[in-house]
């Protein structure tokens, strides 16, 4: 048992010395001038055309469940920086400190309404502001919250290097099957992958790639939504 205990503390220590910082050079992404223009009109244009649809959403959530229509989290953005991510709410718990628990499949918490924009990705779309204030990128890896920053950064060396670009609406990760809970190592690992390859090889062409891949994987559905 002491073994146990101390193996623990340890663990504990580990996780409170790490800082999520890049361990490398920022993403050639981070820099080009031509992914802010795009990002900040897809986000304009979104924002306008999309208003009719965030009304609705925000009415029907109001309508449903107590609480805010929106969820704000702290996230961790590019260069280690903490930024404030809105989605809208889709659960009755707006958790938000050291201990976070992952939403998982038939998690009570879930509300009707959230289900259904969990399933349709609609949730995220109050993230078209975070992009728009430069927070986000419409394409990035998808940022977690800062507790699990610190967990999975204490556990994988490589984690750190999914800072050295803005995270994303979405990613290389979200449209090829590593979206959803990462309830092991081997999953985050998976997900750190896809990351990393879209930073080392990003360009212009992956990008717009990433986009199309990711909306044939909404209208096609995603086992991995819930």
């Amino acid at each position: 048992m002491n073994n146990i205990s101390a193996r623990l503390n340890a663990d504990l220590a580990q996780i409170s010395l790490y800082r999520p910082v890049p361990a490398k050079e920022l993403s050639n992404s981070a820099n080009s001038a031509f992914k802010r223009l795009f990002d900040v009109i897809c986000s304009l244009v979104g924002l306008i055309f999309l208003a009719p649809l965030l009304i609705t959403i925000a009415i029907l959530i109001k309508a449903t469940s107590p609480g805010p229509v929106l969820f704000a989290q702290l996230r961790t953005g590019l260069g280690g920086k903490t930024f404030t991510i809105y989605k809208f709410r889709t659960m009755t718990t707006l958790e938000n400190g050291d201990r976070i628990v992952q939403a998982c499949r038939h998690d009570n918490r879930i509300t009707r309404v959230g289900s259904f924009l969990r399933r349709s990705s609609l949730d995220e779309l109050p993230q078209l502001w975070n992009v728009l204030i430069g927070d986000m990128s419409v394409v990035g890896p998808r940022p977690h919250a800062v507790a699990h920053d610190n967990y999975y950064g204490a556990l994988l060396p490589e984690y750190r290097d999914r800072f050295r670009a803005k995270p994303g609406i979405t990613g290389l990760a979200q449209c090829n099957g590593a979206r959803g809970p990462t309830e092991t190592l081997d999953k985050m690992s998976r997900r750190i992958r896809l990351d990393l390859a879209y930073i080392e090889r990003w360009s212009l062409a992956m990008e717009a790639r990433i986009l199309v891949k990711t909306v044939k994987v909404i209208v096609g559905g995603d086992d991995c939504a819930f």
